[in-house]
């Protein structure tokens, strides 16, 4: 299993970014694919998680109705689209892959993409 981000960048307060995680192929039907992220001096924390059929998960680190994950599975690519961002939002962003469920702890996740930076400041 490989994953790649991309999508980083620095934007101002307010604005949108849309992340994504591109996996190799045949991952998306059996893993589950989570965003974290991990600010400076800050433990990782997860953001959301995504599973084989498409259910979803937010947890600590995301904000209800803020952002929103989804995944296209003919691209082979989970996304997490970010509106409203703040200040506290800036973090290396990682998308990370694991069997069976989705799980808040990165320790559960054995695959892991390099991940891609987001800086909110104005």
């Amino acid at each position: 299993v490989q994953l790649v981000e991309s999508g980083g960048g620095l934007v101002q307060p307010g604005d949108s970014l849309r992340l994504s995680c591109l996996a190799s192929e045949y991952t998306l039907p059996y893993y589950v694919i989570s965003w974290f992220r991990q600010a400076p001096g800050k433990e990782r924390e997860g953001v959301s998680c995504i599973n084989q059929y498409g259910g979803t998960a937010y947890y600590t680190g995301s904000e209800t109705g803020r952002f929103a994950i989804s995944r296209d599975g003919l691209r082979d690519t989970v996304y997490l689209q970010m509106d409203n961002l703040k200040p506290g939002d800036t973090a290396v962003y990682s998308c990370a892959a694991r069997a069976h469920y989705c799980s808040a702890n990165d320790g559960d996740y054995t695959y892991w993409g390099q991940g891609t930076q987001v800086t909110v400041s104005s």
